[in-house]
């Protein structure tokens, strides 16, 4: 896209916002802190994990961002039999106006903005890597020759539990690719309420586009920009540090349950949403507040549980959590 405001002020930012919540809540009930985690992801041009049981509305949360950013929008339905080349595309044999025969690039589904790899853990994980290239470079080799993706580009992909049947773990190395891994909780009676009434009557609340591309990569330049101080920033690699079970500065839970931490992309996970976060709460200097609000999202897919951790059942957030009032804010 050409033409993309470098300029935009904390005030625009947090109004196009705002803008876009609103609008996703014509069709989405409640669910605030999945809202605002999904809109961080976006704006950092970064990759959501989204994990919740089948029914959720996991998908149609996805499909409202698109709608309401006015993006290209493709959906990948991952299934056991789905191939490498149904995603990143292939070349395709043409026969010519003069007779010859030439190969002609068909572009896959990922030569999207909005790309929802839905159920993303039912593909084999030759699949599943497929995407490794698009997530971290932004472009897709396909028989030796490369094809850029059109910013704004990123994946957000929703996976069932994996307790459920037909499912594949998706390998460390693209779990780190995403930015946040967020859990969808079940709505309350008094949601569900709201769920049954917009969606069993005749009319259905539609959203509008409210920004575009453009708009999306302003706010991710505005994001880039805003100041962190040197005490928040040497918070946020402790934390990293900490995360790993043979460092001194490890919190009890992490040595005894942990096998291995967060990797750099963690730490830069954590500075990248924590700017963007305080950008929406209208600020322009980012806080400690901001890297503590945003941890478990940014630390519970990249932190390993060893054997005991899993046979005991404990979870990456208690873990997290424990990390947390570990660490001190400053030294």
């Amino acid at each position: 896209m050409s033409n993309v405001p470098l300029e935009m002020s904390v005030e625009q930012f947090a109004d196009y916002a705002q803008a876009i919540i609103n609008e996703v809540h014509k069709v989405i009930v409640g669910q605030n802190e999945l809202i605002r985690q999904v809109l961080i992801c976006v704006i950092a041009g970064r990759h959501a994990l989204l994990e919740g049981v089948p029914g959720l509305g996991k998908t149609m949360l996805v499909r409202t961002f698109a709608q309401t950013m006015n993006l290209r929008f493709a959906r990948i339905q991952f299934t056991p039999d789905l191939m490498p080349a149904d995603i990143v595309g292939t070349d395709v044999l043409e026969e010519t106006e003069d007779g010859r025969k030439v190969f002609r690039f068909q572009p896959g589904p990922v030569f999207a903005n909005l790309v929802l790899a839905d159920e993303i853990n039912r593909a084999t994980p030759k699949t599943q890597s497929a995407l490794l290239e698009a997530m971290q470079e932004k472009r897709v080799t396909v028989a030796n020759t490369t094809y850029d993706l059109e910013p704004p580009f990123f994946v957000l992909a929703t996976q069932n539990p994996l307790e459920m049947e037909g499912t594949y773990p998706l390998p460390e190395a693209q779990l780190d690719r995403f930015m946040f891994k967020i859990n969808v909780p079940f709505p309350s009676a008094t949601e569900l309420v709201e769920i049954f009434n917009r969606t069993t009557g005749i009319e259905n609340e539609t959203p509008q586009p409210v920004v575009n591309g453009e708009d999306i990569i302003a706010m991710g330049q505005l994001a880039l920009q805003v100041p962190i101080a040197t005490p928040v920033n040497q918070y946020v690699a402790r934390l990293i540090v900490a995360t790993h079970p043979e460092s001194p500065e490890a919190s009890p839970k992490v040595k005894k349950f942990v096998r291995y931490g967060s990797s750099p992309r963690g730490g830069q996970a954590l500075i990248l949403g924590a700017k963007v976060n305080a950008l929406l709460e209208g600020r322009y200097n980012v806080a400690f507040d901001d890297v503590r609000l945003i941890a478990p999202a940014v630390l519970r897919h990249r932190l390993l549980m060893n054997f005991e951790g899993l046979a005991e059942g404990i979870s990456a957030d208690e873990v997290i959590q424990d990390l947390l009032e570990h660490v001190p804010l400053e030294v």
